[in-house]
């Protein structure tokens, strides 16, 4: 583990050794915030959305139109991937819309990604708004962010700790059972929005959003059922969920899993909460691509709102603004990030001593 804790973010301090003042933090976001909006990075970019969403829609379509064609080929298996391609495509485009990246209009943000999530992805806006807002506010906070808490795999010692019998047989190997387990996270994530619409009485548009999903998990159950033998027809439904849940799941668990862990009841400033807890993915356009530009993870946490495109234009700034303040920004590989997401869930697992301590709990602590 000598490797991870040497990636683990360091505490900011000054020249002289001293600990800033905790109110120069929040004037250190202030001023990225005001440099970011003088080069423009805030400002909508209406042409990436536009062409990004009707290219992505016409695939949809076009891949179910060949389905007929294709009928009672194997070669129905290479539709279901690029269906998985596709429908983690409208996954992000939904996030998107659901920052606010995309429109002035509030409105129209919302309303797209209510329509592209439900209608075209089968997840629940209204579900993935209330998860998602939380993880932002306080990523990687212990019994705050909910993508660390509950769940077939612990993501905390305490978590881990607390299992026993053949709970705690599967969280000893839970680092190599991780990504085929994001196999199933398709389905899951389908299940969590429609129980949540189904139980969250008063939860506005609902109804909406039950029926669109529906309509879509219907669409791929049923066509392929109708044009395609049932062995084929099952294969292709469930090629179809695991690439969606291993490629959606595998892209956000680059993001945070495996950086340090905050303690429930630490207060930290905005700047520090979001670089510190969040990880960049290298790679060239293919991986932007593939990961929504998610692997601009710091950028777009610090910048919810900015537009995709702009996040790496967005990131020599960020980086800059880190090195000046003294604040750890983490970049790895794709393969580096699977690895320390893998070693680090096996050590939870087994329950050694966290490498992982947020390092500003020394610092605030001093």
């Amino acid at each position: 583990m000598s490797e991870i804790v040497a990636s683990s973010p360091r505490p900011s301090v000054r020249a002289s050794g001293a600990v800033a003042p905790r109110n120069s933090y929040v004037s250190s976001y202030t001023d990225l915030s005001r440099e970011i909006k003088a080069a423009g990075l805030l400002r909508r970019r209406y042409g990436f959305y536009w062409t990004r969403i009707v290219l992505t829609v016409a695939a949809f379509f076009a891949i179910w139109v060949a389905v007929p064609f294709v009928h009672d080929s194997w070669w129905q298996l290479a539709l279901a991937a690029a269906l998985a391609t596709v429908s983690t495509q409208f996954g992000y485009l939904g996030h998107d819309g659901a920052h606010q990246q995309m429109f002035h209009s509030p409105q129209w943000n919302r309303w797209v990604a209510r329509v592209l999530s439900c209608g075209f992805t089968g997840l629940s806006y209204s579900w993935w708004m209330g998860k998602h807002t939380k993880h932002h506010q306080a990523p990687n906070q212990i019994a705050t962010d909910p993508d660390i808490v509950g769940g077939p795999i612990a993501f905390t010692p305490a978590t881990a700790a607390a299992r026993t019998g053949w709970q705690a047989a599967f969280t000893r190997r839970q680092g190599w059972l991780f990504f085929p387990l994001l196999m199933f996270e398709g389905v899951a994530l389908h299940v969590a929005s429609i129980t949540m619409l189904v139980t969250a009485r008063g939860q506005r548009h609902r109804f909406t959003e039950l029926g669109a999903i529906v309509l879509r998990i219907a669409v791929g159950i049923v066509l392929p059922l109708v044009f395609m033998p049932l062995g084929i027809a099952a294969a292709f439904i469930g090629v179809q969920l695991a690439l969606f849940g291993l490629m959606l799941g595998g892209t956000f668990a680059t993001n945070h899993k495996g950086m340090p862990l905050v303690p429930k009841s630490m207060r930290v400033d905005f700047l520090r909460r979001q670089v510190l807890m969040s990880r960049n993915v290298v790679g060239g356009p293919f991986l932007c691509f593939a990961m929504g530009g998610l692997n601009y993870q710091i950028e777009h946490h610090l910048f919810p709102s900015m537009p995709r495109p702009n996040l790496r234009m967005a990131q020599p700034l960020v980086k800059a603004h880190c090195a000046q303040q003294q604040v750890h920004y983490t970049e790895k590989t794709l393969t580096e990030s699977y690895g320390i997401v893998v070693r680090y869930l096996n050590q939870v697992g087994i329950g050694s001593r966290d490498p992982f301590e947020c390092p500003l709990v020394r610092e605030y602590h001093a």
